[in-house]
């Protein structure tokens, strides 16, 4: 994520890039845009043109990337990942994408027009500070400042974690007090939810300094903080167990990153875990799944993937 001493530090020279793709690719597109330092990414539907249907098959997601030294590093990661996908998807249209120099535009406007209140589940609602929401019922509503940080429950992952959240604590009441560990927070919102879903203590972390300062504002609007912990470090140096862990981020890091869940989740303890597309479950699975973690729930949304596990109990 970009530096930012100041609420006047957010512009600069940036990279846009505007890609057209089918629907079906454009989860998998938006994934690889934030592996490679994408500081926002934003999907629209395209207008049918001169009245043919078939140009609504199509959508557009612009992403912006930071102008330096890395640009053609980027955008040639970008052109193999989209012959990979097109590999893939023979049948469907290969996508293109343009880019574009921006001089100094405004991040918080521009997360302002794409972000507005979602329904994540049966009664989590994401709500951005700047919009009206009434709840009803048993909404539970959770505020979200982005930011630059990722998770405000638009993207796939964020959503099936949330889901998988309301479940346990709502429905599967395995324990009277929940202590849980958000790894790779970003803006907090996962952390929040268990929150508000009555969890006894939360503690976040994550390695990016602007993403804890956000999930540190979002924890102080959501009135959660009595509860709530974001701390600014690596998940190797936390030595307390867990009845719930969750982590959203990529195939690769989860990977990295499982001696260390094993090693924090307390018996008979859940861990969620997502940011997996369908072509890493093979190795998601083989590492994770045994017999000493077994999988309590899978779900799925297009091509990704979200495990909730569940450890087994301490043997006497």
């Amino acid at each position: 994520m970009p530096e930012q001493t100041g609420r006047d530090d957010k512009k600069g020279d940036w990279l846009k890039i505007e890609i057209f793709a089918p629907p079906a690719m454009i989860d998998a597109l938006t994934n690889f845009l934030t592996e490679i330092g994408a500081q926002g990414a934003f999907q629209e539907s395209l207008e049918p043109q001169n009245g043919f249907p078939e140009s609504a098959e199509q959508e557009a997601l612009t992403a912006f990337l930071p102008l330096d030294v890395r640009r053609e590093q980027r955008l040639a990661a970008l052109t193999t990942y989209i012959d990979s996908l097109a590999e893939i998807f023979p049948e469907l249209a290969k996508p293109t994408f343009r880019t574009e120099i921006i001089r100094d535009p405004d991040w918080g406007e521009a997360w302002k027009k794409y972000f507005k209140p979602l329904r994540v589940s049966r009664n989590l609602v994401i709500k951005p500070t700047w919009e009206r929401f009434s709840p009803s019922g048993r909404d539970i509503v959770i505020e979200i400042d982005p930011g630059m940080a990722f998770g405000t429950g638009q993207h796939a992952s964020t959503r099936m974690c949330l889901d998988a959240i309301e479940e346990l604590f709502l429905k599967g009441r395995a324990f009277d007090h929940w202590h849980v560990l958000d790894v790779g927070t970003g803006t907090g919102i996962l952390g929040i939810a268990c929150a508000k879903l009555d969890a006894e203590r939360v503690l976040c972390v994550d390695i990016d300094q602007k993403a804890i300062e956000i999930a540190h504002e979002n924890v102080m609007i959501n009135q959660v903080e009595d509860r709530v912990e974001v701390a600014a470090r690596d998940v190797a140096t936390v030595s307390e167990s867990f009845q719930l862990i969750v982590a959203n981020l990529t195939a690769k890091i989860l990977l990295k990153l499982r001696p260390a869940l094993m090693r924090l989740i307390a018996p008979d303890g859940y861990i969620v875990i997502s940011g997996i597309i369908e072509q890493n479950r093979p190795d998601i699975e083989s590492r994770f799944i045994d017999d000493s973690l077994a999988l309590h729930r899978l779900i799925t949304e297009k091509e990704w993937v979200c495990y909730v596990l569940k450890k087994g109990s301490a043997r006497p």
